[in-house]
């Protein structure tokens, strides 16, 4: 049985709420091991804010690339057939021949470091059937009635709670200049050096090169 993605508790634990959805999102519950609920709450929420309190900075890079390989690896000693790869740079992009749409094509799902007024941490899980949009889980909870993204073409919906709460044109997420006009870029990637995102796969059920996608909704 699949459970429906979460919402984030703090300010800050939108890295590991996403990464557990992302988990949640390929696999049954039942076939969950509570290690990786352990293990990802362990290695993330590992930046300290600038007074020093642990934890209210959120989550690094390196721990997530870090937690990347760590599944990885507990994907190949153990019965759950989950694989990682990790992303950086120029290689993360939505564009049609990149790593990021080919994933979603193949019915993986991607943690993507993107900007929503601060640097956050959001789950894709598929395209629209035009490929316009991205099927996004943001865990930071917004109601369905907000007007928050009003003249952005970003559609806020609760009636997917399995699979994405926002669909956002892929247009969105191309700026690369978040830091200086964060309120009118959402969901931007933000500056080529600093991106950073994490493809995720049941093996059981990923497709090869150019097969079409079903959807959990």
């Amino acid at each position: 049985m699949h459970t429906p993605l979460r919402y984030q508790l703090t300010n800050y634990d939108c890295g590991p709420t996403t990464m557990l959805n992302a988990v949640s999102y390929l696999f049954d519950r039942e076939d969950i091991p509570p290690e990786i609920v352990r293990n990802v709450m362990l290695y993330s929420l590992d930046c300290y804010s600038a007074e020093g309190a642990p934890g209210r900075a959120g989550t690094s890079r390196m721990a997530m690339q870090f937690l990347a390989s760590w599944l990885d690896g507990f994907g190949r000693a153990t019965k759950l057939p989950l694989s990682t790869r990790y992303l950086s740079g120029s290689t993360v992009t939505l564009s049609q021949e990149g790593a990021l749409q080919d994933a979603l094509r193949r019915g993986g799902v991607a943690v993507v470091r993107l900007f929503y007024d601060v640097e956050h941490y959001v789950l894709l899980t598929g395209l629209t059937e035009d490929r316009e949009a991205a099927r996004m889980f943001d865990p930071w909870y917004v109601p369905a009635d907000d007007n928050e993204f009003s003249g952005t073409g970003i559609e806020i919906t609760l009636a997917h709670p399995f699979a994405y709460n926002r669909i956002v044109p892929l247009r969105c997420f191309s700026c690369t200049h978040c830091m200086e006009c964060p309120a009118t870029s959402p969901y931007a990637l933000g500056p080529i050096e600093h991106r950073e995102a994490v493809l995720l796969f049941n093996e059981r059920i990923k497709k090869a090169a150019g097969e079409g996608i079903e959807y959990f909704i």
